[in-house]
């Protein structure tokens, strides 16, 4: 869109206070990126997710703070006017001053607009030494992606009571740490709608209902492109794996028959210039 208007942090505040809904996607490259700002998304998050998209990985461990970098470049090309959000890779805030010299690198490097890593009360020092160094940083609660392990996979979270108000006093903690903004993933709606309750710093969700101030996708999962499984709160738009697969057999059919390329896809010489080059390569002693 043209006339696309950045949005700011003061913004993002304001509108979780007054109740407004925004849609934001997560994607790692230009195209998507720009498909994205095209349709008026109010947010990308550029995160380690594209480990498992764009890399083919397993899991979101194996992701550098370099390439994330990269990544952002790319989205910030393709969505100039989009406010953009980076997650911190495993293991670049395993300690305050390991999260700062990446933080500030992440933000110097690739012109996001904020940063997030994934802790709660157990990680709340470095979360305050990243905010004290002057970068936007948010956090996370719920399932966590880089304790994959610890969880024992992709699982929902808050499945009792006593784990529900755990997660809420997270949250709570990320704020008290100078936090700007909390992710709340993979949870039931009533544990969701607890924690936007409990804090009054911008909230998104993914697989948390309708809680929050924002409703996170994947964009390769919401357009279909990324079909090596598919989460319960992801919901596909297009089927665009699909649409692919068959646009490369129809092209290896054509390349095989010799239907492709055609006339209409070639380049064409002026017949006059045709005959004399023939008449010059018969001349050419060195054919």
């Amino acid at each position: 869109m043209a006339d696309h208007k950045k949005l700011t942090l003061p913004e993002l505040a304001a509108k979780k206070a007054a109740g407004e809904k925004l849609a934001m996607v997560a994607v790692g490259e230009a195209m998507s990126a720009a498909w994205a700002e095209r349709a008026g998304i109010d947010i990308i998050g550029i995160g380690d997710s594209l480990g498992m998209t764009l890399h083919g990985h397993e899991n979101t461990l194996s992701i550098t703070v370099d390439q994330m970098i990269m990544h952002a470049l790319a989205v910030r090309r393709g969505a100039p006017n989009t406010f953009t959000l980076m997650s911190m890779p495993y293991g670049s805030y395993a300690t305050p001053d390991i999260a700062v010299q990446n933080a500030l690198k992440m933000m110097k490097e690739s012109g996001v607009d904020a940063l997030k890593l994934q802790m709660g009360r157990e990680g709340a020092h470095i979360i305050r030494a990243v905010a004290d160094a002057g970068v936007p940083i948010m956090s996370h609660v719920g399932l966590l992606p880089h304790k994959v392990h610890l969880m024992g996979g992709f699982k929902m979270q808050g499945r009792t009571a006593e784990a529900a108000m755990d997660i809420v006093a997270n949250a709570k903690a990320i704020e008290a740490a100078g936090a700007i903004g909390v992710e709340i993933e993979a949870m039931p709606y009533e544990v969701g709608k607890a924690v936007d309750k409990a804090v009054s710093i911008f909230t998104f969700s993914i697989g948390a209902g309708s809680a929050g101030t924002c409703q996170l996708l994947n964009g390769y999962d919401l357009l279909g492109a990324f079909d090596s499984f598919k989460p319960k709160f992801a919901k596909r738009y297009a089927n665009m794996a699909e649409i692919a697969t068959q646009a490369f057999s129809d092209y290896i059919a054509e390349v095989r028959t010799g239907a492709f390329p055609d006339q209409d896809h070639s380049y064409q010489m002026n017949a006059e210039e045709i005959t004399r080059f023939q008449a010059m390569l018969e001349g050419d002693d060195t054919q």
